[in-house]
């Protein structure tokens, strides 16, 4: 008897390669600053036809969707590493300085992003609900060693980190802010 097993179809390496190739060029157009409107010079920048990006991306909002999940699962992804490699008030400075840069990408996709919220495909809660996990993990070295206060809750930090960004007029006002902000978390020894 021949047994047979049921293999899930798998994405080729160089269509993963592609897509990938299709959210980094998005993700870099963003950041700075450019818009959407130009879906050929995003599928030119990643090197692959205007058919290939409409194949893994259906529309811009799929597009911006994809990049927005992927920047903030990149970001919350780093809190581990930033406390293995990094003091925690220290790891707590540099995911704050990394938020900034993940708020800056938003705001190149803001036309576009609204309308992926409208839709409920992206909720506030859920970006919330990631940020305060990573967060919690830089706390919870940051108490486990007293070098950051007990009394602290993840929502509060996330809470007031979009706060930060909503009121900063600039930049460099919202770099300022945010390090007043670690600086209130640390622990008077």
């Amino acid at each position: 008897m021949i047994e047979v097993s049921e293999q899930r179809p798998t994405t080729r390496r160089d269509a993963q390669r592609n897509r990938q190739r299709i959210i980094d060029a998005a993700t870099q157009a963003l950041a700075s600053g450019q818009d959407l409107v130009k879906i050929e010079a995003i599928a030119r920048e990643a090197g692959v036809g205007v058919g290939t990006l409409y194949r893994n991306f259906p529309s811009r909002e799929a597009l911006v969707e994809e990049v927005y999940r992927s920047e903030l699962a990149r970001l919350c992804a780093m809190a581990p590493h930033l406390v293995t490699d990094l003091a925690p008030p220290e790891a707590m400075r540099e995911f704050m300085r990394r938020y900034q840069d993940f708020v800056a990408t938003k705001r190149g996709m803001a036309e576009a992003l609204r309308a992926v919220i409208a839709s409920g495909a992206i909720t506030s809660g859920q970006t919330r609900e990631h940020l305060s996990g990573a967060i919690s993990t830089i706390l919870d070295a940051g108490q486990a060693d007293g070098s950051l206060r007990a009394d602290v809750r993840p929502g509060d930090v996330t809470a007031s980190m979009a706060g930060v960004m909503l009121a900063a007029a600039d930049p460099e006002q919202a770099g300022r802010m945010l390090r007043l902000l670690v600086d209130g978390l640390l622990t008077t020894r």
